[in-house]
């Protein structure tokens, strides 16, 4: 049985752990083939999030939500978790690529272009010889509910535990929520001493699901959202360094890379989470 402890950015419950405890997790569930979902939540996460209740639904309804974004896991120690670090979708990928090579654990690519997951493939075998890993690039269209199916059985198959999955925010955590088996019903209580934060525990209230069931479409795996993950480790898109990176600047050095794409969605979105952050730690 899990116990989570959260706190809310913007409306979005985001975990407050350790690296440590967050592998730990997520490698127990993938050894048990678990059907779970983790978000991987920067700001554009929360603040998509704060604006589409649909969306905030699917990432509270995550197993795992990690403060991916700088700015993010900086609101879960502004308010009482002082050693939160950001866990962030690249170096998640690449730690639990390192421990499932070594636990002889399988891992499922499911995303992005057929180019790019050639060169994130060869990349992973160089790096780790033994990975047993498979590579899907699904269509960049809505699938019919046989190629979903399809596709699903296709991941069933494989054996792996861990399934990346690099379809974009919002669709990839709409995908895996899609794709999640039924889980035991968690309920949030507060954790004393630490205002606005939940503590999430199994009971057997709300909307109840017991563990173990299958339906067609469940994924046997955990799934994770690693968004541009698998450009940046392809090589195909350039990863700010990391001094930028420990700094919050993550942010700055994809504008620069792809303006034209990327500048408004920056501005607008870091505006909306300085204002909603404002409001969050003032109380209004």
């Amino acid at each position: 049985m899990d116990c989570r402890t959260t706190g809310s950015v913007l409306g979005a419950n985001i975990d407050a752990l350790s690296w440590d405890a967050a592998l730990d997790r997520l490698l127990g569930w993938a050894r048990s083939r678990e059907s779970r979902y983790v978000t991987i939540c920067n700001v554009h996460v929360v603040v998509s999030a704060s604006q589409d209740a649909d969306y905030r639904a699917i990432i509270n309804g995550s197993d795992m939500a990690t403060p991916d974004g700088a700015p993010v896991a900086w609101m879960l120690r502004r308010q009482g978790f002082a050693s939160q670090p950001r866990i962030s979708g690249p170096d998640v990928m690449w730690a639990l690529c390192e421990r499932c090579a070594a636990e002889g654990l399988p891992i499922y690519c499911y995303g992005s272009t057929a180019p790019t997951l050639a060169l994130l493939e060869a990349r992973l075998r160089a790096a780790f010889p033994a990975l047993k890993l498979t590579m899907e690039s699904p269509p960049f269209r809505a699938l019919s509910a046989e190629e979903d199916a399809a596709a699903v059985a296709r991941i069933n198959a494989s054996g792996a535990g861990i399934v990346f999955v690099g379809l974009g925010c919002p669709k990839q955590e709409r995908w895996m929520a899609e794709h999640r088996g039924p889980v035991d019903s968690v309920r949030p209580e507060p954790v004393e001493g630490h205002e606005g934060f939940d503590k999430l525990s199994p009971n057997g209230g709300g909307d109840e699901r017991v563990t173990g069931r299958r339906h067609p479409m469940q994924v046997n795996a955990v799934m994770i959202g690693v968004g541009a993950a698998f450009d940046f480790h392809a090589g195909t898109v350039r990863r700010a360094p990391a001094w930028m990176r420990d700094n919050g600047l993550e942010w700055l050095h994809r504008l620069a890379s792809e303006p034209g794409r990327l500048w408004k969605r920056y501005l607008v979105t870091n505006t909306l989470f300085i204002v909603g952050a404002a409001r969050q730690l003032l109380g209004k």
